[in-house]
Formats: structure tokens, sequence, C-alpha cells
């Protein structure tokens, strides 16, 4: 059988009786044992004063103890008062209800002479006399001047109990109040509970969804909890019409969720699902390692965690004013998601996911062109100013070198007219690799040429070249690119390598697919730690000293793409004996 619950008006009468009643029990309880001590303190007061007067009254030779607690007896009714007197050494000198000779016990151990002897006074309220064998309340006091105990006592009897017990007529007046108290806060409980009974009838009303008006609450009065109970029916009614709004733009947020390019999903401050479209798990398991089964498993993505702790940490840390909203880009699986959390203020929370592959792959590749095409424009442009600036500061030249100068600034100016035109292309490999234009290129020509170009700062750095690539070693490949690998692994070769060093450029080997080539030189070389990371962009292993040199940190990320283009690859390591830098990269050969 179910066990029947109290109402809360009953929880709140007895919650209160029982305290009330805890307090009322540990004061009474306070006061009586508070009365009786203060009566058992007054009656060793009274006894010891009669010690104190009867040590008094032993300073005449003439006095007679027996005699004075005869009179002593008579005149203040104590008929049974019995008094001792002990020395220094717990010997009974006198007892006036039994011969002291007949006392052999020591005395000292008893503990109103204890005390008496550590404090001057000392009393013992029940305590059962070895000597007589019967209760008695002593009061004893020590004189250290005649080294004597004085020792009242009173048998602990019917009359000395009645005359210590506390008056017990506060306790009735007590228990009255109470009773008083109890009817009084029971009819305001009860009260107070039909009350509630009114407000649970209309609670329960409104959570069935019916209509609820004032009348319902009738029985509640004008009492401040009736007053309550009409706004309450109030702002039922205005959120009825506000729930109904709601449900109107929550089906025109959930037509907007099913036919947005993004993935949404809304939750709860506890993290369950609120909303959510058909995109946002297809994102999801694209992000994820492993297939997501259900929207809860979302959480346990682990690519999805920093906006998580960034909902953790914000729920803690939240101040007004706070811009809730956190974005991530996630990278993965050959996808570029935008993933963004925005925190509401009851700390529900969105989650969007939208698919920006082809936005990152196009402003990736924009971004690489430009950087590369910037550095390939200032190479012919370099050269051409040097050759005219020699021209025109040595008016002396020979007609042979001066027209030497003019033919290979000639030949600069060709390659930028080239480069220029070839920025077009470039801009379209976003869309087709094949539109950039391929022709048969002469490698075999062109490094040579490349290394004629370079002669006059080979001279100043007294650097030597060798090449062993075969005659004629023709490339399908765009001219332009191919030009800007052997120029650019050259150009890293006297920028950094050092004086007196000397370079090779080999075709190794070759194969069905391609040429297999080398370009090292026996230099300085690089660290091995870096060598893993020198055909990223900007990266430099000695940054003060390539900004000396003019390096832009492009020269060898754009060596790598146009490798990458010509279908190959690309590697660097140290060169042979440990010293200087090696680069291995293939090329595929022309398709018949």
């Amino acid at each position: 059988m179910k066990r029947k619950s109290l109402s809360f008006s009953q929880y709140l009468f007895f919650s209160v009786i029982a305290i009330y009643c805890v307090f009322v029990a540990s004061f009474l309880y306070y006061q009586y044992h508070r009365e009786k001590t203060h009566k058992v303190e007054l009656l060793n007061s009274t006894l010891t004063m009669f010690n104190v007067d009867l040590y008094d009254h032993m300073a005449d030779t003439a006095f007679s103890v027996k005699n004075y607690v005869a009179r002593y007896r008579i005149r203040h009714h104590l008929q049974k008062l019995r008094v001792t007197l002990v020395d220094r050494h717990g010997k009974v000198i006198f007892d006036n209800d039994i011969s002291s000779e007949h006392v052999k016990d020591n005395h000292l151990d008893r503990e109103e002479i204890r005390e008496a002897l550590a404090a001057g006074s000392g009393y013992s309220i029940k305590r059962t006399s070895e000597t007589l064998g019967e209760e008695f309340f002593y009061s004893a006091n020590y004189f250290p001047e005649k080294e004597l105990f004085v020792r009242s006592a009173l048998p602990y009897d019917t009359d000395l109990i009645a005359m210590l017990n506390a008056d017990k007529g506060y306790l009735w007046f007590s228990f009255l109040l109470s009773a008083i108290l109890f009817l009084v806060f029971y009819n305001l409980t009860a009260r107070l509970g039909a009350m509630i009974t009114q407000l649970r009838l209309f609670a329960r009303r409104a959570d069935q969804d019916e209509a609820v008006d004032t009348n319902d609450l009738k029985g509640l009065g004008n009492t401040d909890l009736g007053q309550i109970s009409r706004h309450i029916v109030d702002i039922y009614t205005r959120l009825r019409k506000a729930k109904d709004d709601l449900f109107r733009e929550r089906e025109k947020l959930i037509t907007h969720l099913q036919i947005s390019n993004e993935g949404l999903a809304i939750f709860n401050p506890g993290k369950d699902v609120v909303l959510a479209n058909g995109l946002f798990m297809q994102y999801v398991n694209l992000i994820s390692d492993k297939n997501i089964g259900g929207i809860e498993e979302v959480f346990q993505v682990k690519e999805l965690q920093p906006l998580f702790d960034f909902i953790t940490m914000s729920r803690k840390s939240f101040t007004q004013g706070d811009l809730r909203q956190k974005l991530l880009v996630v990278d993965k699986n050959g996808y570029v998601f935008n993933l963004s959390v925005a925190l509401f203020v009851d700390n529900s929370f969105e989650i969007s996911i939208s698919d920006i592959t082809k936005q990152e792959e196009q402003a990736r590749m924009k971004q690489q062109i430009t950087q590369n095409i910037a550095h390939e424009l200032k190479t012919p442009v370099s050269s051409i100013q040097g050759y005219l600036e020699t021209i025109l500061n040595n008016p002396g030249l020979s007609s042979d070198m001066l027209k030497k100068f003019l033919e290979r600034s000639f030949a600069q100016s060709n390659r930028l007219t080239n480069l220029l035109q070839d920025i077009s292309t470039l801009t379209r490999m976003t869309e087709a690799g094949q539109m950039i234009e391929v022709t048969d290129v002469d490698l075999s020509s062109m490094i040579h040429n490349i290394v004629a170009e370079l002669a006059l700062k080979l001279e100043e750095k007294q650097m030597t070249v060798g090449i062993n690539v075969p005659d004629k070693l023709v490339l399908q490949g765009n001219s332009s690119l191919l030009y800007s690998i052997f120029r650019n692994l050259m150009d890293n070769a006297i920028a950094y390598a050092g004086n007196g060093t000397h370079v090779n450029i080999v075709c190794y080997s070759e194969d069905e697919d391609g040429y297999y080539f080398s370009v090292s030189d026996n230099g300085v070389g690089v660290p091995s730690e870096h060598l893993g990371r020198i055909f990223e962009r900007f990266y430099r292993v000695d940054k003060g000293r390539s900004r000396k040199l003019g390096g832009t940190g492009l020269g060898l990320a754009i060596v790598k793409n146009a490798v990458l283009f010509h279908g190959g690859n690309i590697n660097a390591k140290p060169s042979g004996g440990g010293h200087g830098l090696e680069f291995l990269f293939t090329l595929k050969k022309k398709k018949l």
C-alpha cells in the first residue's frame, strides 16, 4: 500500500512544532539545571558561613564546640547537622555524632577535604559516609593558621532533596503557553494549506493546458496570497498567447533549418538537442574519424572539443556584455569546415557548420599564386636593373661587353613578359590545371642558360657549377615554372652555401615515368631539424641572414609547387659527407 505523504501545511506545522519543542526542552533543561545548581550553592554557602563562624568562636578557650553545635541546631531547626574537625594529617579530632576514638580512617581522601585543601573550601553533594554508612551533603573549609579542617554536613534525606529540587511552577506555565501556541499555529497552517490546495488545483489545470481565470481562486479572498494568485493567472494567460506565437515562429525556424546550406543544431543547457537539420549530422560525420549514430554522440567528437570547452568556460566566467561566440576552422579528410558556436543567455547554445572547402582552396591558390608571381617578378627586374646600372656606371665598357649586357637584359625582359603572361594562366589553376600552357621544354638548354645568367654572381662568390644533364632532355611542361625550379635552387645555393663552394646539377636517373634530378652543394648546409619545413612559405632557417640577403622565404615554396604541377615530388637532405644541402626531385617525362 502506498504511503500517503504529508501536505505542505502539515509538513510546515510539524516542522515548526518540532523545532519549537527542541528549543523549549533545551531551555527548560537549562533553567532547571541552573536553578538546582543555585540551590546547591546556596546551601553550601550557608554551611560555609557556619564553618567560618565556628572556627572564629574556637579562639575562645572557654568555647565548647559540642554546645555551640547543639545551640545552632535548635536555633536554625537543623537537628541533624553534623560537624567534624579534621587535622592536617586527616585525623578526626571531633565529631558531634560519634566519638573521635572510633574513627580510624584518614579523611584526606574525602572529596570535600581534597577540594578544601586545594582551594580553601569544597563540598560534596551526595556522598556516603564511610563511618556512619549514610549519605550526606558535605561542606568543608580549611584554615591553614591552625592546619584544621572544619566540615559540616546534613543527611541527604527527603527533606534535603525537596529543598534542593528546582521549583516546577515555571514548567507548567511553559507547557500551557506552548499548548496555546500550538493551537494558534495549527489554525494558521490549516488556512495556508487550504489556499495552497486551491493553487495546486489551478496549477494542475494550467499543466493540462485548460483555460483558467480569476474566478478559480475566489476562495483566496483579498489576501496577499489571493492577489499574487490572480497576478499568476494573468501571467499564465499572457504566456499561453506567447506560447502560441512561439510555436508559429518555431515552425518557421524548422523550415529554415531544413532548407539552409549550413549544418545547424540547437541544444538546451543540458546538451539535449532542440532542433537540428540533416546537413549537421552529415558534416559531423565528415569531420569525425568514425560514423556518428545519434546526435548525442556529437559531444564525443574530438575535433569539436574546443567549442564545448568554450561553452564550459563561458558559463563559469560570463559577465554582462560578453560576446559568447567562438569560431573554429577544421581541415579534415580533404574538407575544410567553418564551425561556430553561440551561447545564449539561458545557457542553451547553437552550433553551425559551413563547408568552405572550395572557398579555402580558391583563397589558398590565389594567395600562393600572388606570392609566387611577386617573387618571380623580382628576379628578372633585379637582373635588368643590375645590367643597366653596370652600363650606366661604366661608360668605358667595350662594345662587346655592352652588347653582352644588353642581350642579357633583353633575355630577362622576355622572361618578365612571359611571367606576366602566365599570371592569368596561373589564376585559372583553381578551375582546371590543364588550362596552363604546356609546351615542349628543352631542360638541358634551360639549365645552361640559367648558369650563364648567374655567371657574375658565381664569379663574385668564387663558386663553380657542374652540370651533368643529357643533351636535348625535353619535357612537356610549363617553361616558366620549370625555369623557376632550377633558377630558385641556384639562387638558394648562391645565397646560402657560402663562398668558394661547388654546385652540382645532375640528372642521375630515369625510368619510363620520369627523370630524377639532384641539385647539391658542399656549403654550410641546413640543420636536420629544419629540413622538414624549408618548403613552407616564409619559413627561414636563419631569419636575420635571410632578410639581409633579400630573400622573401618563398623561393623553395615556388619550387615545390612547380614540381608538384609537373607530376613529381621533392625532398631535401644533407649532401654527401654530411656537409651542404641536396635537393632530390622528379619530373614526369613527355607523354607520347
